[in-house]
């Protein structure tokens, strides 16, 4: 396996890179036999004695309490559940009280009460509010080439948290703690976008729900389910309470490919005058028929224009929508201030992690970098300096030069090594 992506021989699938250090922690497969067998095709469970390690590093039980009780947290970095509804936030939040009256933020009284009636609590979005978990989804997401987001659900014993339903996204579920036990149904509408919910085919899933599973499994601390969108799931904490993570990776899919095309095609067609023409002055917008000869004009010049759009025409927009679905790495200001205010020649410097910077030629000379941390000008004679920095990876701030060295500190581009 190379650094770089290739195909796998005979198969039309690529070649994913070498390394692949957070995947490799959740399946026990080879990544590439990953990508061409289960990727966005098949479940896959991998048992924790065939892991390199536990995820006690990554949450715990612990961390909840901390979280609820510690942290200030606000909805929607929680919710509960309960027999398959969510619950109104008010009967798990209060006001924090004099000086941080925000009404909205976990009470840990309130919590423990509902949890002790049976309700799931649901932490959201902890790959940005748990230092761990952070830079393991991050690490994920660079693995996969997809972005992602991680949930923690709790759930007390002999209780169902949510009711058989399937995600629009693809899962991988981490136990944490405690024993949970899975249902796992094939699809009623394979490969669902993310404006397909499950509540669009209710019917449907509680039709489903009620056949035999395709799989029924119980999950101990250490395990890990491979879910692609889709898959009808449901599960019950079984003898303890039970912990689990779900990372969700919110893959890019051939609609959006879909999506940049017509876009892309529609610009084209915009060029044309003739697409560009008013309609008949008093038209019947109701008649189809007096719309006949507009619309197949239209037709015309948009199967013209799909047709001259190819790949590297939506790459652009696919960086740019790439970019935005991710944040880089987290970075101190105020560490980073005190950086760029100490800058010494021999000063180490490592382009940000999960930045995915672009550095591209300005129209009037120098360049411009598009990165997760903004966008900054770049003057003609800083570019192979820059350029240099990126492909590398480090840097001193002497080879850089002191100035150019702390405006990408301060811009967010540059950070110690």
């Amino acid at each position: 396996m190379t650094a770089t992506r290739g195909s796998v021989a005979g198969s039309g699938v690529p070649a994913l890179p070498s390394g692949h250090p957070a995947l490799r922690r959740l399946v026990a497969t080879d990544p590439d036999a990953f990508a061409r067998d289960h990727w966005g095709v098949e479940p896959l469970l991998t048992r924790s004695a065939d892991l390199p390690s536990s995820f006690d590093d990554l949450f715990s039980e612990a961390a909840v309490d901390e979280l609820v009780s510690r942290r200030g947290l606000r909805t929607p970095f929680l919710r509960m559940a309960k027999g398959g509804s969510t619950l109104t936030d008010r009967r798990f939040t209060r006001s924090g009280g004099t000086g941080a009256g925000i009404a909205d933020q976990a009470s840990d009284e309130d919590v423990l009460r509902e949890f002790a009636d049976g309700a799931t609590l649901v932490l959201q979005g902890l790959h940005r509010t748990w230092e761990p978990v952070v830079d393991f989804a991050q690490q994920l997401a660079a693995d996969l080439g997809h972005p992602t987001q991680v949930n923690a659900y709790i759930t007390p014993p002999q209780n169902t948290g949510f009711s058989d339903h399937y995600d629009v996204h693809d899962v991988f579920v981490l136990q944490i703690s405690g024993e949970k036990r899975w249902r796992i149904r094939p699809p009623v509408h394979p490969r669902p976008l993310r404006d397909q919910p499950w509540t669009d085919r209710r019917e449907a899933v509680e039709l489903a729900a009620q056949a035999e599973p395709l799989v029924e499994t119980t999950l101990a601390p250490g395990d890990c389910l491979y879910l692609p969108r889709g898959y009808l799931h449901s599960a019950t904490a079984l003898g303890g309470v039970s912990t689990h993570l779900t990372i969700g990776v919110h893959t890019w899919n051939r609609h959006h490919l879909a999506q940049e095309l017509v876009s892309a095609a529609l610009a084209r067609a915009a060029q044309d005058p003739e697409v560009r023409a008013s309609l008949p002055m008093g038209a019947d917008l109701s008649d189809p028929a007096a719309l006949g000869a507009d619309v197949e004009l239209v037709r015309a010049a948009l199967a013209r224009a799909l047709e001259d759009v190819d790949a590297a025409d939506l790459t652009a927009a696919m960086v740019a929508a790439s970019r935005g679905s991710q944040r880089a790495a987290p970075m101190g200001p105020l560490a980073q201030h005190a950086l760029a205010s100490s800058l010494r020649d021999d000063t180490a410097l490592e382009v940000r992690p999960h930045l995915a910077p672009t550095l591209t030629p300005a129209s009037s000379g120098g360049a411009v970098l598009r990165s997760r941390a903004g966008t900054v000008r770049v003057d003609e004679g800083d570019v192979a300096a820059v350029r240099s920095f990126l492909e590398v990876g480090t840097a001193t701030a002497g080879h850089l030069g002191l100035d150019l060295a702390r405006r990408l500190v301060l811009a967010g581009i540059a950070v110690a090594a």
